[in-house]
């Protein structure tokens, strides 16, 4: 049957206005098709042969943050955004990994991930079931800087989820049963993870880089032993002593009024009492690695080498913060990057490579970093070095730009929720930048030169001091990597390499 008759049949039952209307449409599109094609033949064929040029980086312009204080002293930073019926709600704590204690290493990511597994007079279930039933997002979370309690919520129900958000994060129950099942899960996770060796690569590295003494050498969730001894009274204690207004900050982003929400979050936040002064425990700044060195963490049977190469980075408050965002980007931080293009798209090594400065309060671990084919591992290696190298040099003026670019016009993606709102206010609290920081982002990248990011590079870039972990098959990888005289090599097992 052709499409007319089919068209015809459909259109038959409609009613005669109904038929009339769309006959009326189908006679006018028929000519304004006509005169469209004619258009186009009078302006000629489409000029394809350059792309259309780029215009100026659209300016972020962020609302204002308005800065108040509960009666207890907790600091309140608020947002008032009102496209959606929506609100987010930070309560970010000051203590992370990085404030665990010696010996003691897991503790705060446990306390957080305990959280909501009992709290109140609610049991883990109740809270996840009225989390639901409130159509809300509560989560726990803890890094290396600082934890967090975040709610997403409609702002129709904002007065439960705050009570609920409230218990969660100032009457933790720590019940026994629910840490027995965290504990068995983590314990679980390292035990499949010694398997998996792109899970064995970053433990592994960061051993390597800082060491089994430095807090970064160790994983933010700590080590089979850790976890085995934790209690209960643990976790208390580090919540008392961590988790207090005078160590906190609430973030209040969404459909809300001033006034209405600092009236809510006094009623559930306000009589948070203050305890000891709050003592952190944040780590030196590590020693570098003083000579190139070469470790391979041996998987027998390994599909992959997972290669890691780096040393200690920069923290967050670096001066040459936006140089190195450039400089990465040509680097390894973007899918166009250098060593992206050579790895994956030149030599079909991996199917991915990059690079990152993991900068936290004190400086955190630089890492270039691929998962690629086993009887590549030395080829790959080579290409590693011949792009950390040669970021050193000179950066060509198209490339420089094609990078300040990419971030410049990616940045306002960054800020598509609330939630991603929330999360980059929680970095102005964390590492103190200045009010205007996110606003003057863009004009900061743009400004960055061509001797900046070479200064950046020279400076923290330094293959020959670098470390370079392969987790990977020994008797495959070995051979090469040996012939290629990077350095001294040592060998070691998955156990010897992360040290659980």
């Amino acid at each position: 049957m052709s499409a007319r008759r089919i068209a015809t049949k459909d259109t038959e039952s409609w009613p005669l206005r109904t038929r009339r209307f769309c006959g009326q449409t189908l006679s006018v599109l028929s000519v304004l098709c006509g005169l469209l094609s004619v258009s186009l033949v009078a302006q000629g064929k489409p000029d394809r042969s350059t792309p259309p040029a780029l215009g100026a980086a659209p300016q972020l312009n962020l609302p204002q943050i308005q800065k108040r204080t509960l009666s207890n002293g907790l600091p309140v930073w608020l947002i008032e955004a009102h496209a959606v019926p929506l609100v987010q709600v930070n309560l970010l704590i000051k203590a992370g990994a990085s404030d665990d204690p010696a010996g003691k290493y897991g503790v705060s990511s446990l306390t957080a991930a305990m959280l909501d597994e009992g709290a109140g007079t609610r049991t883990a279930l109740q809270i996840a079931d009225e989390a639901e039933f409130l159509g809300a997002n509560l989560v726990t979370t803890s890094g290396f800087d600082a934890s967090a309690i975040r709610l997403n919520v409609p702002v129709s129900r904002l007065k439960e989820g705050l009570a609920l958000m409230a218990d969660v994060a100032l009457r933790p129950t720590f019940p026994t049963e629910e840490l027995e099942r965290v504990r068995k899960e983590r314990l679980t996770a390292l035990l499949q993870a010694k398997d998996d060796p792109a899970s064995v690569a970053p433990l592994a590295f960061a051993r390597t880089v800082f060491g089994a003494s430095h807090r970064y050498g160790t994983g933010a969730v700590g080590t089979e032993t850790t976890l085995k001894a934790f209690t209960a009274a643990d976790l208390k204690t580090f919540h008392t002593a961590m988790y207090q207004p005078a160590n906190a900050t609430l973030i209040a982003i969404g459909d809300i009024q001033a006034a209405d929400a600092i009236a809510q979050l006094e009623a559930q936040f306000g009589k948070w009492p203050n305890g000891a002064a709050v003592q952190r425990r944040l780590p030196p700044a590590a020693s570098p690695v003083a000579a190139r060195q070469i470790t391979i963490v041996d998987i027998p049977g390994a599909a992959q080498s997972q290669i890691r190469i780096g040393g200690v980075g920069v923290p967050r408050s670096t001066a040459d913060y936006f140089p190195i965002e450039v400089m990465n980007t040509i680097l390894g931080g973007s899918f166009t990057s250098r060593l992206n293009q050579n790895l994956r798209e030149e030599h079909q090594y991996a199917y991915g490579a990059g690079s990152r400065f993991d900068m936290r309060l004190t400086p955190g671990p630089f890492f270039a970093t691929a998962g690629v084919q086993t009887d590549k591992t030395a080829e790959a290696l080579r290409e590693f070095f011949k792009e950390l190298n040669g970021i050193r040099q000179p950066i060509a003026a198209d490339e420089l730009t094609k990078a300040k670019n990419y971030v410049a016009l990616s940045f306002p993606g960054e800020f598509e929720t609330l939630g991603d709102l929330a999360s980059h206010v929680e970095e102005m609290v964390i590492y103190s930048l200045p009010d205007t920081y996110f606003a003057d982002y863009v004009r900061n990248i743009q400004a960055v030169t061509s001797a900046a990011v070479q200064k950046g590079a020279s400076t923290y870039i330094q293959p020959e001091k670098f470390a370079v972990v392969v987790v990977g098959d020994r008797k495959v990888i070995e051979p090469g990597i040996r012939a290629l005289n990077l350095g001294p090599v040592r060998v070691v097992s998955v156990d010897e390499g992360i040290a659980q």
